[in-house]
């Protein structure tokens, strides 16, 4: 008879992920692998279904949440396999399988429909397996194949380095006004693969060098936007101090500044004339961290933007209010994919799942993507197998106080 779920005892846990197996790895090792986890998760109370197609392994493991996520924590530190991909962590009033212990499907042994039936057998359930069940989904999915070609093959993050490029450091930027309230850390947008630097983006700081939000700790109502909209003259006058030539510069507004400041479009072209720099290589960041409460006129606002030849981009889109909703009223020239959506995307389906439908419906629009805040070489290298090739992040350049910092590009190690 399935456990039952019970108030006071540890949840019942499901956690579901793909993998590929290594090359070198032969399949008896796999059979022994299964007979001896059969044992462990048998003493751990957890119940395993392990598929295996030839390349990629799925399986799905439930029982006790602590006895699951101790089992997976192993499984990841596994060198039999590589592209650990989580596709569900979910909780469920009874198992699914009733049988602890670990069962393997060679689906090279079965045709599709054999294999699912094999595997409803095994269910505790008929009626929980064959209505709606989210994981039994998945399952169904990865047997008969239809996401295959999502399943990127990254290279480990040691088969590459990055390597410290020294003419791409720019001399300081100079504040022809010493009275400033507020300095600007500048970061590049790269395309690795071109060794190019796309654009660079100016990051509001205090004149001592802290963050943005500590800077506007001490502004609210009106004076926030009128402090964030100035803080714009200094931001052109150090990009043009650091002779970027035509290479294009990103500032961020609040939306809002953009409704509540009169003529804010048209003090922004001032500066940007008066510094030297001209519409076109100027490209205007809005955060959707901030409710948006007069759309009309912000939307006008934006009009306004594209009209002098301004490109406007969505910053941290997925992180905030509506994202969807600003995809819909304005039309950006690019949007920049949030840090909290890149982390670790290489291990989570749901991270690669939101991030491909982002990169599908931008593609339909004639959007731009770049990635900001990667970190991690299997950051970017699953980000440039799902078709995204421009990055900001500190594993190619870190924000540099009032310059810009050397980029590190990277090198396979075989073409070394």
């Amino acid at each position: 008879m399935p456990k039952q779920l019970s108030i006071g005892h540890s949840m019942l846990t499901t956690i579901i992920y793909r993998s590929h197996i290594c090359k070198n790895v032969p399949f008896h090792s796999v059979t022994d692998m299964v007979a001896a986890a059969n044992v462990k998760n048998d003493q751990a109370d957890v119940t395993g279904i392990l598929l295996f197609n030839g390349t990629h392994f799925f399986q799905m493991i439930e029982g006790p949440e602590e006895s699951v996520l101790n089992i997976y924590q192993h499984i990841c530190r596994d060198n039999r396999h590589y592209n650990i991909v989580e596709l569900l962590c979910d909780y469920a009033p009874a198992r699914r399988f009733g049988k602890t212990g670990m069962e393997l499907f060679d689906l090279r042994e079965y045709d599709r429909d054999e294999v699912l039936q094999a595997v409803l057998d095994k269910g505790t359930s008929k009626y929980q397996l064959f209505y709606n069940d989210r994981a039994l989904k998945f399952l169904r999915t990865f047997v008969e194949a239809t996401e295959k070609e999502n399943y990127f093959e990254i290279p480990p993050a040691d088969s590459w380095l990055f390597i410290s490029d020294k003419k791409d450091v720019h001399t300081q930027a100079v504040i022809a006004d010493n009275s400033a309230d507020c300095s600007f850390a500048f970061q590049p947008m790269v395309d690795p693969f071109a060794q190019k630097i796309l654009s660079t983006e100016a990051l509001l700081r205090t004149a001592g060098g802290e963050s943005t939000a500590t800077y506007f700790a001490g502004f609210t109502g009106k004076a926030l936007y009128e402090a964030d909209l100035n803080s714009k003259k200094v931001a052109f006058a150090m990009a043009s101090s650091l002779k970027l030539g035509e290479q294009s510069v990103s500032v961020n507004l609040l939306p809002m500044t953009l409704v509540v400041i009169p003529g804010a479009v048209d003090f922004l072209l001032r500066e940007i004339q008066i510094n030297g720099l001209v519409p076109e290589q100027v490209t205007v960041e809005f955060t959707e961290s901030e409710v948006i409460s007069r759309i009309d006129e912000f939307t006008d606002g934006i009009r306004q933007l594209k009209a002098a030849g301004i490109s406007v981009a969505i910053d941290h889109f997925g992180a905030g209010f509506g994202g969807l909703l600003l995809l819909s009223q304005f039309q950006p020239d690019r949007i920049k994919i949030n840090r909290e959506l890149i982390k670790d995307v290489h291990k989570s389906g749901p991270r690669q799942a939101i991030i491909q439908a982002i990169i599908k419906c931008c593609a339909s629009l004639e959007i731009s993507i770049s990635a900001v805040g990667v970190e991690k070489a299997e950051e970017w290298m699953w980000l440039e197998s799902a078709g995204i090739s421009h990055f900001q992040g500190n594993l190619f350049a870190r924000a540099q106080l009032s310059g810009i910092a050397a980029v590190a590009w990277p090198e396979r190690k075989a073409d070394l």
